[in-house]
This record gives structure tokens, C-alpha cells and sequence, in this order.
């Protein structure tokens, strides 16, 4: 009778004694095989069923293992389990009825409802917004410092980690590049910008706190913070970027990407920027700023960051390296105020959002020997070139049809639709014709008032450029 039950499959992707073991236990939670059978010695079974006695041998000492079989040597092993409990071990038994929906948290539901990260977001396709060209980056240089680090790493005895070397690195480039005052202590080493964001919201936001973010902006700051049960409110845009809002009422954080508004690339002007600086306060009133691309300006030098203006600790600075290097190295950085580098420090081990020691290690040695301000320099005139080059042709072969905003920097630009607000179903023509784009309306938080498309240059040459806007022509 048992072998009549079973089933296996030469050519399936599980082999026979995972196979066999699968289709035992489901018998025997199902109830078809009850409580007390004894199922056929191991060399009968293998017989009948055409595979070797290892086969049968291994199936039942793993159902024993499991509870789900009695087995001593010299007997037949008898089942344990009364088929009527209907015991279904998780990922062993799939319920004969409907599947029940999975419940849900509130945010969770929520980001479901959302389209980010991109749902078409492989493979990489022209002109998706937010990549850098991996394909220009010193791969040969990285793999040495990887290798040299890799290979310390497993000479060294455990705990000689030099965990400063990166941010003693980073706090130099940083307050000759960006500005930004802080010691090296002051900087937390992450796997991404987006854990940077987790990590804030997990130590400052309370279930029911405001929390402020620029509409249209980033998506992945709005999920992080409203993970911890915050009311995010998104607040509109003018020429300087985010508003403030008027009232007495101060939010909990304030996020923002003052020198680089994403995604519209507008600048923060100073006065804007001391306005929000007056309305923070340690301890109740927080400022994240996000220079999730500030190492790419092409029009005139970089303002400096927020951070930098910043008198009395009250702004967190959110930086990434996925943008300036490629995307698969992925580590951010946060600048932490003073007052909270100590809590931070241990939610960080709490949560688990660790970073690689020899890739940090690795990162150290590259700023250090100057590859990495060389490679900053070599994309900052490639990107430039290719900006342009994207402008120009917008303008040529789709001025009737989109305004382009020329950004001062960064690695894409908006470009309005001048007729009509179907920038969403544009996006899928696009993306069925090979060109990926990104909807404006799509990072609105609540009704979209901005369309255009998010159009990103920087990881495409000047021919694969060519081609995406001929065939946004066409599907124009």
C-alpha cells in the first residue's frame, strides 16, 4: 500500500531521499499513514520503490529525528504521531484549503502599496535614476585593497580590527569636502544610508511622533521612520526647497536633502536652512540631512552642508558610498550629535546593522592612497559631459513634450510634462520600450501634485543616452 502513496521524480530538482522524506512526513501529518502503522522494512520499501536501501535508510532516520517515527535496529519503524492532531511543522505541509492572508503590520501593509524600491529594477537599464556607472570604476585598485585587507583579516588574532582608520579618513574628507564638523569618533560605519535612517528612527521616534519629510522626496525615509510608528507628514516644496510649516508646533525629526533636494535637485538657500536650524532643539527637535550625492557638483563649489552650520549638535548627517563608488559596496556612514553618539553606538550592535571590518578596512586604504578623491574627479567631469549631453537631447528631440530642470549636480534630473498628468502610465510605455524612468507623482506622499519623470545620467555614455531619448521619442 505505501508504495503505492509515493512518488518520486528522477528528473526533480529535490533528489530521492528528500523526496521520499517529504512525501513520508506529509502521509503521516495527514493522517493517511495513523498512528501505530508500521511502515515496510528498509529494504523492502527500496525494492518496491526502485531506489537504493541509503535512500529509504536516510528518509526514516530523518522522520525519526523529527518525532514523526519509532526506529530501533532489527525493526520496521512505526509511525508516532496520531494523523488526526494534523500537525502541518512549518514549510512541511501545505493546507489542503485556501491559504490563510498573512496578518500584516500597519507599515508593512503600507509599503506593499508602494512602488519602492522599483518593482523593474532588474536588469539595469537605461536611464534609471540613482546609479552611478560601476563600469568606470577602478575595479583592478578596489580588488587589491580587498585582497591585502582579506588576507590580514585572516592573520590577525581576533579583536585587532582597526575600527578607526576608516573614520579618521572620512571626518577629513568630509570637513574639507562637505564642510561637516566631527570627530571620528562622532561617525557610525553602516551597510547602507537607508540603515542609517533605521538606526535613527529606532533610538529617537515614538509610536505617534511627528516626523517631517519633503513631498515630493525620498521614499525609503518615509518607510524607515513610519516603521517605528511615527506620523509622517510630507511638506511641500518651493524654489528653496522644503517649507517650513507655520505654528508653534515642532516635529520630532526633520528630514531633509538641503543641497541636493531629491528629487527635484533644488538647493536650500542659507536663509531657508537657518530658519529650520532656529526651530530645532537638542532633545526635542532633531534635523537629518540626507547628501545622499554631494559629492557631485558641476556648475559652481558645493555648499557646504547643514551639518556644518550647525552650532549645537541637532543635526544627524547621512552620507553613502554606493553613489560615488558603485552600488555593490555598500556602506554609509552616519555623524552622529555629540550628545548621542554613546546610544547610538550601542543600538547599532543591538539592531545588528554592522558593517563589513575588512571592506571598511579595504575603503580605508583607498581614501587613504588617493584613489578615491582621483575617481571623485574623473566622475565628476564624466558626469558633467553626460548631463549635458542628456539635456541637449530632451531639448531636441522632446521640447514640445517635457521641461527639463537642470540640476547644478547629482546623478539624474526631473523633467516635467508640459501637457497632461499621465506621468505614471508614460513610466510603463517607457519601461516596456527599454528606457527606465521614474515617475514624479510616484514620490509624492499624498495627492501628487508634481508629474514628470526622473530621468538619471550618470551611468550611461553618451551614445547609450542617445539611444534611450530617440526612443523616448518614439514612444512620445
Amino acid at each position: 500500500m505505501i508504495p503505492a502513496l509515493i512518488d518520486l521524480k528522477r528528473a526533480g530538482d529535490d533528489g530521492l531521499a528528500a523526496q521520499l522524506t517529504s512525501q513520508l512526513r506529509s502521509l503521516i501529518a495527514t493522517g493517511r499513514l495513523g498512528k501505530g502503522i508500521a511502515l515496510p522494512s528498509s529494504r523492502s520499501l527500496a525494492s518496491d520503490l526502485g531506489v537504493s536501501r541509503n535512500t529509504v535508510t536516510y528518509a526514516f532516520e530523518q522522520l525519526a529525528a523529527e518525532g514523526y517515527l519509532a526506529a530501533s535496529h532489527g525493526r520496521r519503524p512505526v509511525v508516532m504521531v496520531d494523523g488526526g492532531e494534523r500537525i502541518e511543522a512549518a514549510g512541511v505541509v501545505a493546507s489542503r484549503g485556501r491559504s490563510a492572508k498573512p496578518q500584516l503590520s500597519p507599515w508593512a501593509s503600507r509599503i506593499k502599496q508602494t512602488d519602492w524600491p522599483m518593482s523593474y529594477q532588474a536588469p539595469l537599464k537605461p536611464l534609471r535614476p540613482g546609479h552611478g556607472d560601476f563600469r568606470e570604476f577602478p575595479n583592478e585598485i578596489w580588488a587589491r585593497c580587498l585582497r591585502r585587507r582579506a588576507v590580514r583579516a585572516a592573520r590577525r588574532e581576533l579583536g585587532s580590527v582597526n575600527r578607526t582608520r576608516l573614520r579618521e579618513a572620512l571626518a577629513h574628507y568630509l570637513a574639507t569636502s562637505r564642510g561637516v564638523r566631527a570627530t571620528a569618533d562622532q561617525i557610525l560605519i553602516l551597510p547602507s544610508a537607508q540603515a542609517a535612517l533605521t538606526l535613527i528612527a529606532a533610538v529617537l521616534v515614538s509610536p505617534g511622533d511627528d516626523v517631517w519629510v519633503e513631498d515630493p522626496g525620498y521614499p525609503g525615509a518615509a518607510a524607515a521612520f513610519r516603521a517605528s510608528g511615527a506620523r509622517v507628514m510630507g511638506i511641500r516644496l518651493d524654489e528653496q526647497g522644503m517649507q517650513r510649516m507655520p505654528g508653534p508646533a515642532a516635529p520630532k525629526l526633520i528630514f531633509m536633502t538641503p543641497s541636493h533636494q531629491h528629487p527635484t535637485g533644488r538647493l536650500m538657500s542659507l536663509a531657508r536652512r537657518t530658519e529650520f536650524l532656529g526651530m530645532s532643539r537638542p532633545g526635542k527637535t532633531w534635523i537629518v540631512e540626507d547628501d545622499y550625492d554631494g559629492e557631485f557638483h558641476y556648475d559652481s563649489r558645493p555648499v557646504p552642508a547643514l551639518q556644518g552650520i550647525d552650532a549645537h549638535g541637532r543635526v544627524f548627517y547621512v552620507g553613502t558610498f554606493s553613489k560615488a563608488m558603485t552600488s555593490d559596496i555598500r556602506l554609509g556612514y552616519l555623524v552622529v550629535p555629540p550628545a548621542l553618539v554613546d546610544t547610538l553606538e550601542i543600538a547599532q550592535r543591538h539592531i545588528g546593522l554592522i558593517a563589513s571590518s575588512h571592506i571598511q578596512e579595504a575603503l580605508a586604504e583607498f581614501i587613504a592612497d588617493g584613489h578615491f578623491l582621483a575617481h571623485l574627479r574623473r566622475m565628476r567631469r564624466l558626469y558633467h559631459v553626460r548631463r549635458d549631453h542628456l539635456v541637449e537631447g530632451l531639448g531636441r528631440h522632446l521640447g514640445e513634450v517635457l521641461s527639463v530642470e537642470v540640476p547644478s549636480g547629482g546623478i539624474q534630473l526631473v523633467a516635467r510634462l508640459k501637457r497632461g498628468r499621465a506621468d505614471q502610465a508614460a513610466v510603463r510605455r517607457l519601461v516596456a520600450a527599454g528606457v527606465e524612468t521614474r515617475a514624479l507623482s510616484s514620490l509624492a506622499l499624498g495627492q501628487p501634485r508634481d508629474h514628470g519623470l526622473l530621468l538619471g545620467f550618470a551611468a550611461w555614455r553618451e551614445s547609450e543616452i542617445s539611444a534611450a531619448v530617440r526612443t523616448m521619442a518614439s514612444c512620445f
